[in-house]
């Protein structure tokens, strides 16, 4: 079969959608670090869109850690295919913003010249909230972190996002070049505001000046991203290329529903994305709030409690009698109390969401999101659940999503099986749960007991504990479904 290329898009068939303007015209205005499944989903998508009418905005992607990305689509000229999936059926569209990929382990001096470069005016990020080296339960940098402690003894040659920013941004510094725009597109509290006190932080351990500097000129909007996008499979992509007629490296999969909440600050410019469908705005939070609240948390609670009682994708999660009482009661009940939106904005949101977790076309495994607990709990649940806890209110549901991820990261399933527990802190998590075994009060109390995750005050309030514990030794006891039976009511 014919490999997707610059060549082969004229052969395609009709029903395939392909840029709509002259590729060879795209100049590179932004930098993309992290450029995985969902930014070639959800920013590339936009910007392919756009394109058309203004030819300056054109993708250079990077790689912080494998070259999978690259290596799949350097043949293809960088294109790939966009497959939106719903119970109608499969629509295929070929993306061409993404001119490049830069593997940064083996070009970061490549890497850096073009974030430095003044024809760069945005360097967004999808790093994961791992990626910024900072403490999730604080939003500050952590100085500690082996990366950035590699950064800052040798800042020339940096291993993390935040010392490859700060880099780029002394070398624009050095030569008089205004900072670029810092767009973050990951699941943050507050995106744009942590990673500027992350890089401003960074700054000032290295030099003051430049820490001086960035904190008069460098913007950080926050946004707030929203598309589900599971990783592509063997079987996406025979599918995919039956469609086209092209083989595709690495096709992505997804739901035809996307947002972009993005607060519009960009001093260098910025791509007419309100054109596109993104929404414009002076304040993100509101918007962000309900996202990471609603979809995030009710997604975690999903994977936990889900993969612990079998199931392999949310779809079918999530068809479960009980586990969708349990997130429709999780929404409507505990956390839309904590957001400052209209209810009737809320409801209708969250049916949304629920239609959306039930699409049977979009294969999202529980174990992908499952992935990173450590990182995502305090804005996810925990968030929702010292809110409540503030104003004497239940956290019944919330809870249980909590216990969910500490019987999950116990890495032994409901059947005896290994759980592949993917984390930053995988090796704490297993020492606790090994010590604890199947005690729900000693699991407990050793989870409790990371600060990074927890923070200090939520672990001190004894409703919150006992009520975690109690869902915690049902689910050792009788197993998720049931407890998710008896919870959800």
């Amino acid at each position: 079969m014919t490999r997707l290329s610059e060549v082969a898009l004229a052969g395609l068939p009709n029903a395939v959608e392909r840029p709509a303007y002259v590729r060879s015209a795209v100049t590179p205005g932004i930098v993309h670090l992290g450029i995985g499944a969902f930014h070639r989903a959800h920013m590339a998508a936009y910007v392919d869109s756009l394109l058309g009418a203004d030819p300056s905005w054109g993708i250079i992607g990077a790689s912080l850690r494998r070259p999978d990305t690259r290596d799949a689509l350097a043949p293809q000229d960088f294109l790939y295919t966009l497959a939106v999936r719903d119970a109608s059926g499969t629509r295929c569209r070929i993306i061409g913003s993404l001119l490049d990929v830069i593997d940064a382990n083996a070009d970061r001096e490549g890497l850096l010249a073009r974030m430095a470069d003044p024809q760069t005016r945005i360097v967004s990020l999808t790093v994961t909230e791992k990626g910024y080296c900072h403490d999730p339960a604080t939003g500050a940098l952590d100085q500690n972190h082996p990366d950035i402690r590699h950064d800052l003894g040798d800042p020339a040659n940096p291993v993390s996002a935040p010392g490859m920013l700060v880099e780029a941004l002394a070398r624009r510094k050095a030569a008089g070049i205004a900072p670029f725009t810092v767009m973050s597109c990951d699941n943050l509290p507050a995106n744009g505001r942590t990673v500027r006190r992350i890089l401003i932080a960074l700054a000032r351990l290295r030099d003051p000046a430049l820490a001086d500097w960035l904190e008069a000129g460098l913007a950080c909007p926050s946004t707030m991203v929203d598309r589900i996008v599971p990783a592509t499979t063997d079987a996406d992509r025979a599918e995919i290329s039956g469609l086209t007629g092209r083989e595709d490296g690495w096709p992505i999969v997804t739901e035809p529903f996307t947002q972009w909440v993005i607060e519009d600050h960009f001093p260098l410019g910025r791509p007419a994305l309100e054109t596109v469908g993104a929404q414009l705005v002076e304040d993100v939070e509101p918007f962000e709030l309900m996202k990471l609240r609603m979809l995030n948390g009710s997604h975690s609670s999903i994977a936990y409690l889900g993969y612990l009682a079998g199931y392999q994708h949310v779809s079918e999660a999530i068809a479960d009698p009980g586990i969708a009482r349990l997130i429709h009661g999780l929404m409507t009940e505990e956390v839309m109390a904590t957001l400052p939106m209209p209810r009737a904005d809320l409801e209708a949101y969250r049916d949304a969401l629920l239609q959306r977790f039930a699409n049977p076309a979009l294969k999202h495994r529980t174990w992908q999101i499952a992935m990173d607990g450590t990182q995502k709990l305090p804005q996810r649940l925990l968030g929702t659940i010292a809110d409540r806890l503030a104003e004497g209110l239940p956290v019944t549901r919330a809870a249980l999503g909590v216990a969910g991820w500490m019987r999950y990261v116990t890495g032994i399933d409901e059947k005896g099986a290994p759980i592949d527990v993917r984390d930053p802190h995988a090796a704490r998590l297993r020492s606790i749960a090994d010590a604890a075994g199947r005690d729900a009060t000693r699991l407990a109390d050793g989870l409790f007991a990371l600060e990074e995750v927890f923070g200090t005050e939520l672990p001190q309030h004894k409703g919150f504990r006992e009520t975690v514990t109690r869902h915690l030794d049902s689910l050792f006891a009788v197993g998720a479904a049931e407890t998710v039976r008896k919870v959800a009511g």
